[in-house]
Order: C-alpha cells, then structure tokens, then sequence
C-alpha cells in the first residue's frame, strides 16, 4: 500500500523503496485546461544553471538520460523516468512542476496526485485538488533533494504569474513566445512495446485527453524498453522556448543586436563562470544560440552567473560598464549595450530580493530565516520579539512554561520566553543580527543550550538535561535537549565551526552552542562557567569533555557568552 504525503511531508526515498529506477507519474486536469508538466535539474543553490537539465516536452531527456519525460501512461497526464543513482553530482534537486498553456487557474482542476513507483509497485502518492489554490497558474508539486540522501518532499506551492513566475525563480527566463504544438508526440508510446519492469500498472482511472490527434489506446502501453522516448518520423522544427537559465536583472526591451553564442568549448559544468569570451573580440552579430532540444545546438555553457540572492557579479549591482566596451553582458538574451544589472531601484535591489523555495523553513540570509505556516500545518515556537516580519493571517500568542517550567527555568538557566505562531502565512525571525542555523531532526535529537535556540516546530520534544559535575556548586551544568522529527533554528555569534567528538575533545562551555544528544559529557574545572548556567555562580572554573561513538559532534562559536 502506498504511503500518503500531505503537503510539506517528506521522508527519505530509501524508506520508501531500496531501489533507485524510479517511475514519477502526475495526473492533473481540469475541463477544457491544457498543462504543462515538467522537471526542473537544479543546482546547490536550487538554480537552473545549465539548462539541460529542464526536462519538458521539448526537450525530453537529460544528457546522461538520467531524467526522461515518458509521455501519459498508466492513467497518468504525464510521466518521468528517473534514475537516482546516474544523476551528476551538481544537481542537488528536482522539481516537479505544472503549468497552464492558455487562460484558467490551479483552482479549476480536478482532484490530482503525484506518485512514485518503483519495480511496478507504488510507494508514494501525493494527492491535491483545485481547494489548496487560487489563481496561480503554476505549481510545484514535488520535489526530489538530496540532503546527505535523496528524499521526497510533497510540495502543492502556486505561481500566480505562471511559467514565466516559475522560471525566474529557478533562475530562468522565458524567450519570445511558445508557439502551439503536440506537447506529448514525441513520447508517444511505441505500440506493442514489452512492459517496462519499473513501471506501474495501469490504474482504473481513465488517462488524461491528449493533446495529440491520435485516439487513446484502448489499453495503456509504457514506454519502449531502454527507456529512451522514441524517434518522432520527421519532427517539425523546434519553436524557440525557454532562453538562458540565469538573469541578473529584468530585461530592457531590444535596441540592437543579439547577444552572440558561447566560446565553442566551455569549461566544465561546476566551474566558476568564464566571462572572457565576451570581450576578447569586437563584437559579433551572430543571432540569438537555438533553443532547448535543438540537436544543432551545442550544449548552453554551465557558466552562467548566479541569479536572485547570490554575490553580484563582475561589474557589481549598480555599476555601469561604457558602452562600446563590452559586446553584451554575461546572461544570455541580455541586449547589446545594455547596462550591467539594469537600471533603476528594482535593479539595485535585486540581490536582496525574497527566495521563495517551497520549504516550510528557508534561510533568507545568515541572519534572517522564513517560515511558512501553511506548510506542514502545525504551530512554531519562536523566541519572544523575534518576529521581524510576516506575510498573510497569522496570530501570536504567548507560550507560557507554567509554574513548574518556570522554577525549573529560573534554577537551571535554561528557560526560553517563546511566543506561538500559528495561522497561514510566512513569518520572517531574526534576533540581534545572530547568525542562524536550520537544522532539521529525522527522529534524532540535538541537545542546545536555550540562549542559542531561536524558534522551532512545535512537534519537537524539549525538556532540560542535567550534565553531571563533581567539585563544583550545585553539582551540575544544564542544556536542553531538542528530539523527535521538525527543524530547529539555532543561533551562533559568528561562524561556527563543527567537530567530531574524539576521546580528547574539550570545549570551553562559555563557547559551546550544541552537540548531538548521543554524546557523553563530563564537566572539569578548568574554564571559567557561564554565568547563568546556575544559581550563586562563585566564578569557578569549568569545561566541557565530550566522549561518544564516532559520528557525534559538537558545534562552538568563536564567541564567549
């Protein structure tokens, strides 16, 4: 039986299934609506920096083929292949998303899903319906990331601006116009093709209306086995689609020539970006590079700059380069002669722009994280006065600890003054320009000391724990000690640096922000004590030595409380 996903549910995919050729299939429709389903390859910083890796009708494989779009089978609008063990390295997420060809909203379409399959047999299923939305155009339903392992996160989080919305938050930009085509012809399923043993069987529900002439098959047929879409007998001429991934600033309307191609021979994919070639040579008057799935079209250099909330590029923001000097600027599509980054205020704060991903916690910057209240459903606990800013219907409430807490607070040096967050909207927490730090359990525990802890999922267990001590006053040190599965946000004065626990690994407990719960502590008198860290603090001096299992950590900032 496969395992329901509500939206903002994840889970590891090794705990769905052990194997790593994985069936996607998504049904979404609605009547008289057209979708376009895709799959976006993004990168360590959830951007579309070589535009290979968006997989859509189009353009409907990887290089490596490890992402293949199958066309509609099985009962489902649209389906992928992916093989999770041939994916490169530089691609950290994929995003899988629908978008409307033509008027309408998400909020028409009928009940949906996204489901995993794997050796024919379903594992997952994330289903929706047109009441989660409203008039978004776009919607990202799922997402495969890696983070230490490949795990699935059900996503249902809306564009009203469609795929152009979509794009520029992947870093990606829309060219001209799509022109109308047969998205699903050149997925078509061969006919008599042997039954791949990935893919599932066919559900009760009838398929999606294609958009291609040709009837439905009475009985569902899979793609042709080796998984590669099959030729389409003399395709028609790819229109010209999605341009460049990657724009650092809103385009100005053309005044002249197109940006000419790449240098022939890019450096590698994950090289820092070469920006040689557009200055070494007058300007060319080459026309625009083809679009995606063009076989003439040599593969989009990788190099592409950074788009939203990265490090300006050379020039910065705001600098203007003279005209003449340089033939065009580093992003594709960009016109001739066009100032670096645009001009006006919108372009000077294009860096500092918000970076929605889809997450129930995203880090704006190292000061400042974002949480949205309508993913996953449940309350977050936040420090009192840590509230900065927030977006939509959201209450505060004061979270008291109750007499009990409190005495324990106030003896221990470990109590919190929290607020509740509860509502649907996003809520935006700093405190003091401290660093923060997300960090998500899976059913593990991470044992910090309260004047570190920002805000966490109210789902997570906390309770003081007691670090025995001997020869010092009150005979013990406390922390608290976070467990069960939700995300804590922890903060640092600085940098902190992470070590392993080793058999000789002190620290002084001035310093010392978190360690994991598995850990053995042992206090020595050696560094002065925190002050707060018990009642009638006489000045002596303590530290902290750490025994565990190899695995275990510690977290110190370059910071003396």
């Amino acid at each position: 039986m496969p395992r329901e996903f509500q939206r903002g549910h994840k889970a590891r995919i090794s705990d769905l299934t052990a194997g790593t050729d994985l069936y996607v299939g998504v049904q979404i429709t609605a009547p008289g609506l057209t979708f376009d389903i895709s799959c976006f390859g993004l990168d360590a910083d959830e951007r579309l920096s070589d535009d290979r890796y968006f997989v859509f009708f189009n353009q409907p494989k990887s290089p490596e083929e490890s992402i293949q779009l199958l066309g509609a089978q099985a009962g489902d609008t649209e389906s992928f292949r992916i093989t999770l063990d041939r994916i490169p390295p530089q691609i950290h997420k994929l995003s899988f998303t629908a978008t409307l060809d033509g008027a309408g909203q998400m909020s028409q379409i009928n009940p949906g899903y996204l489901r995993i399959v794997a050796g024919g047999e379903e594992v997952a299923r994330y289903a929706f319906n047109g009441s989660e939305f409203s008039s978004e155009r776009a919607v990202m339903l799922g997402d495969f990331y890696l983070k230490d392992v490949w795990r699935f996160a059900a996503v249902g989080q809306g564009f009203d601006g469609g795929l152009d919305a979509l794009l520029k938050n992947f870093g990606g930009e829309v060219a001209e116009e799509e022109a109308p085509a047969a998205p699903q012809q050149p997925q078509q399923p061969q006919a008599g093709a042997a039954t791949p043993g990935f893919a599932p069987p066919a559900f009760g529900a009838p398929p999606a209306p294609a958009p291609a002439p040709a009837p439905a098959p009475a009985q569902p047929q899979p793609a042709a086995q080796g998984f590669a879409p099959p030729p389409a007998p003399a395709p028609a001429p790819a229109p010209p689609v999605h341009a460049a991934p990657t724009i650092v600033a809103p385009l100005t309307p053309p005044g002249g020539g197109h940006v000419p191609p790449p240098a022939p021979a890019p450096a590698p994919y994950g090289q820092p970006p070469q920006q040689q070639p557009y200055g070494q040579g007058p300007a060319p008057t080459a026309p625009m590079p083809p679009g995606y799935g063009q076989p003439q079209q040599a593969p989009h250099a990788p190099q592409a700059p950074p788009g939203y909330g990265q490090p300006p590029q050379p020039p910065g923001y705001g600098q203007q380069p003279p005209f003449g000097q340089v033939p065009g600027q580093q992003a594709y599509g960009v016109p001739q002669g066009a100032p670096q980054g645009g001009a006006g205020v919108a372009a000077a704060l294009q860096q500092f722009k918000e970076t929605p991903t889809g997450q129930r916690w995203t880090q704006q910057n190292k000061k400042l994280v974002r949480v949205d209240l309508g993913i996953g459903g449940q309350p977050v606990l936040a420090r009192q006065g840590s509230m900065v800013l927030y977006q939509g219907k959201v209450d505060f409430s004061y979270k008291g600890a109750g007499f009990a807490g409190r005495i324990v607070g106030n003896a221990t040096g470990q109590e919190m003054q929290l607020m509740r967050c509860t509502g649907q909207g996003q809520v935006f927490l700093a405190e003091n320009s401290t660093m923060l730090h997300p960090i998500e359990l899976q059913g593990d525990g991470i044992c910090v000391s309260a004047e570190n802890v920002l805000a966490f999922d109210e789902s997570l267990q906390y309770e003081v724990r007691r670090i025995e001590g001997h020869g010092i006053p009150g005979g013990a040190l406390f922390t608290m000690q976070f467990t069960g599965t939700g995300t804590i946000v922890v903060k640092t004065h600085g940098t902190p640096v992470v070590l392993p626990v080793t058999p000789t690994t002190f620290a002084d407990c001035n310093a010392v922000v978190a360690w994991s719960s598995a850990a053995q502590v042992v206090v020595s008198s050696q560094v002065r004590m925190r002050r707060n860290a018990y009642p009638g603090d006489t000045g002596e001096s303590v530290n902290l030595q750490f025994r565990a299992a190899p695995g275990n950590f510690i977290v110190v900032q370059p910071y003396e409380v």
